[in-house]
């Protein structure tokens, strides 16, 4: 039988976080974990955490539209533009 020695084990993470990143618990539904997971899985790998993560930086940098705000928008400015000619 083997033993192992933890007389000099470090209690915490395994791998040091990378600069500007923080370890939190986070509840998601199974199926949006599910969803990124299977992302990754058909891009060939990677880390669905980053995905989410990019996901949301997209998000709060407005770089997903809101369903509709665009031709929602055209269509007011042309029947503004249509009121002034």
């Amino acid at each position: 039988m083997k033993t192992y020695d933890f007389s000099k084990g470090k209690r915490g993470a395994v791998l040091p976080l990378p600069p500007g990143k923080e370890r939190i618990t986070i509840r998601l539904d199974r199926d949006i974990l599910d969803y990124f997971r299977d992302q990754v899985e058909r891009a060939g790998g990677g880390n669905y955490q980053t995905v989410i993560n990019n996901v949301l930086r997209d998000y709060i940098e407005g770089k997903k539209s809101v369903p509709g705000l665009e031709d929602t928008l055209r269509r007011v400015i042309r029947e503004e533009l249509r009121k002034v000619s």
